[in-house]
This record gives structure tokens, sequence and C-alpha cells, in this order.
């Protein structure tokens, strides 16, 4: 499939060649993959701090995490959480796609990284801020605003393997690492960048978070039932659990990955986006910005809905799961009831800023193994939504092209188009 939006010399072909992977359900590709077909939840309760007085006291919470596996001690005490995360899903990234740097014969300048962040290294300023208060001026760290800014991940990346090439982050809420991704693809597609390192990492298990999320209702409130609260299209969901996490890519011309002999993964074929310009938090009712980011990215892939083998949902277990049911059905037709159109929210619970790139990874697995994830713990069904969201178990069939949503507070969206490599 060759993009219809973008033509001449310097529109190139996009392809994955490594990725990596810290989730709730696994810290690695391989186990969390392996987690998700076997519908395994992520949810818990809060262990990271006393959650006894919050209106929600569940997560679903990274476990095992080793940093000194990805970095040595002093570094591990100079980074925020989230820095930790988004430096070892991008090691795993580079190792699978076979690098340890730059490669030979490539400039270091034709090597970017873009790493999205929602909120940052918000533990960092929580603590920070403790000891503002409680000690005084003079004991804040001079740390604190390297290790809280959210682009610092990418800079940290960037300096880990020497690639000088485009270097940001992008911030859109639950949308980052989705703008991450898609955003990376487009330099390469037009010659800005032979290779880039994109993704997303979030670590907002805190105190201020849970306290914000929970003021606004957002999230659910099952706490005497963790592992069960994330229900994504079910009637009787009552919001989000939050999730930490990250995803990596690396992402190469086509050119350029079969030069060096790399194994492709998947193609990105499309990258829509949009904005609501509606609501601070909500989407409008007939999802116009998801379904513009949707044909968008059909457009970009040069596909119809026909074309369309799986979704992975945005399905945060909100009322906006209906929205976002609606904006499928408008977008596919008839195709969206032929379809598995599936939430892995269900299990690894939301991963705000990093949402986006796990899912385009497991998207990617999806279109390499033709196996689909479930969506878990459906009980009761919703008349608003009506597709197949896979509730009865990992479903196998062949998946040549599949779209991937992201939306975010202030209206931004995302849908990213995987396409299986042959």
């Amino acid at each position: 499939m060759s993009g219809a939006r973008e033509t001449g010399a310097r529109a190139r072909r996009v392809v994955i060649t490594g990725m990596g992977v810290v989730s709730p359900v696994g810290n690695d590709v391989a186990t969390t993959w392996g987690s998700l077909l076997a519908g395994k939840s992520g949810g818990g309760r809060i262990t990271a701090f006393d959650a006894t007085d919050f209106a929600t006291q569940i997560a679903c919470e990274v476990g095992d995490f080793d940093p000194l596996l990805y970095m040595d001690k002093r570094d591990a005490r100079r980074y925020d959480r989230v820095s930790q995360f988004a430096l070892a899903s991008s090691t795993q990234a580079m190792r699978a796609a076979g690098l340890d740097g730059v490669p030979e014969g490539v400039s270091a300048s034709r090597f970017g990284v873009i790493f999205g962040s929602g909120i940052g290294g918000i533990a960092t300023f929580e603590e920070q801020h403790r000891r503002l208060v409680e000690q005084g001026p003079n004991r804040v760290s001079p740390f604190f605003i390297p290790m809280f800014i959210p682009d610092i991940s990418a800079g940290l990346i960037s300096m880990r393997w020497g690639l000088r090439g485009p270097n940001y982050a992008t911030v859109s809420a639950c949308a980052s690492s989705a703008h991450a991704i898609g955003d990376a693809a487009r330099h390469i597609r037009h010659g800005d960048a032979d290779m880039m390192l994109a993704g997303g990492a979030e670590a907002t298990i805190t105190p201020m978070a849970i306290a914000g999320f929970a003021a606004m209702k957002a999230m659910s409130t099952r706490n005497d039932d963790p592992e069960h609260a994330s229900r994504p299209f079910d009637l009787d969901r009552d919001g989000f659990v939050i999730g930490e996490g990250s995803g990596a890519v690396v992402l190469e011309s086509l050119e350029h990955a079969e030069a060096r002999g790399a194994e492709i993964l998947a193609e990105v074929v499309g990258y829509g986006l949009s904005g609501d310009a509606y609501h601070i938090t909500a989407p409008p009712p007939d999802g116009y910005g998801a379904q513009a980011a949707m044909r968008m990215a059909l457009e970009y892939a040069g596909a119809s809905p026909a074309d369309v083998d799986y979704v992975n949902a945005h399905g945060t277990s909100t009322m906006a799961d209906a929205i976002e049911t609606h904006a499928i059905k408008e977008v596919l037709g008839e195709r969206a009831y032929q379809i598995v159109v599936g939430s892995t929210k269900s299990m690894t619970g939301h991963l705000l800023g990093a949402a986006g790139a796990l899912e385009t990874i497991i998207t990617t697995m999806v279109v390499r193994e033709g196996r689909i994830p479930p969506t878990i713990n459906f009980q009761t069904p919703d008349p608003e939504c009506d597709l197949d969201y896979a509730h009865h178990g990992a479903v196998e069939q062949p998946v040549k092209l599949a779209l991937s949503n992201s939306f975010g507070f202030g209206g931004h969206n995302v849908c990213l188009a995987i396409g299986k490599w042959k």
C-alpha cells in the first residue's frame, strides 16, 4: 500500500524494525503479548502509596521493574520513573532492531528521537514540592527541572546512543505517543531522517494524579474488584483504570532497512490526526474528530474501509466508548460489523501518554501473527456498543491492515494504520 496523501521523490515507505515495552502485564514485548492473548488483567490495588482515603484505590501498576537492567545506580537516582521506563523500552527496541548505536555508514544526524509523555515526571514534582514546603527552597534538588520536564526522555534517549536527528517530545495527553510515532514516520517519509526511535512513557500512579483524575470522576471506583474494573464497551463501565509504562519502536525507511538486512516487523502505512475544538475533556457526541483522523489515516494509506481487518480502539471504559463505536461505524460502514474492534486497555489499563505507543506495538503483533487479543471483563451488553469486541477470547484470523486509535483530553485525535509486511 503506497501513500495517497504524500507523493513525489521524497515520499518513502516506513517500516518498524524494533519494539520495546514496559507494561502492567509484562516488562518486554513477548511477556506482554502472551499476557494479552491469555486475557490477563494488570489491575490491582495501588501499592505505590497509601490510597486508603482516595475515591479510586486501584490501578494497573508495572511490577518487578528493575531500572538497573538498563542504567547504573547513579543515573537511576537522577531519572524520574517515567524516564526509567522510556530508556528501558528504547533499549529493548534498539536491541530488537540489532542496534547498539548509530549503524555504520549512517550519519548520526539522520537518526532521530521523538518520545511523548502526557504529564512527565509528576512523581518528582510531588516529591520536590513536599521538600519545598517542609524544608525550604534550599532543599529542592538541582535535578528537579530536568527530572520533571516531559521532553527529557527524548533527550536522554538521544544521548544514550548519540542520535542527532530530529529530536523532541509530543505532549497531547493520551494521544502523545501516537503523535510521536506518526510524526517520526513523516520525518522519514519526507527525507528528514533515515531512522527514528519513537514512542512514549508515563508514570502517573501518584497521589496528585490519582486525586486529580478522581476529582473529575474519570476513573473507575470498583475498588473491591480491580481486575474486572476496566470493562470497555460494557454497559456498566464506570471509568478508566490508570496504568503506567512505556512503548518504543525503531522506524526506518524501507530502503535503509533492506540495505542493512534488518528484520521488518510491519509497515506504518497511514497517519491521521485532527482536533475536536469542542471540550476540554469530552469528545463531541458524533465523534467527528475521531472520524476525521481515521479517514485521514486511510487516505494516507491509499486504503478503503473494506481493507481494514482490525481496529485497536481507544476504548477507555468510559462513556466515550459509545462515541468511538459510532465514529468507527461512520467511517467503516458495514465493514465495522465484519471485523474485531478490541480494547487492550481492558487488561493494561490506560497508560495515558504511553497508550498509543503500547497499542501500536500490540497492533503490529496482531498483523504479524494473525491473532487478536480479547477485550475482557464484558458482562452486560450496551445497545450503543454493538460491534464485535472479541469478548469471548482471543481471535485467530489474518490481518493485513489495522487501525490504532488514540484520543486525548483537549480534543487531540490520532489514528495510525499498520500494514502487514510481505
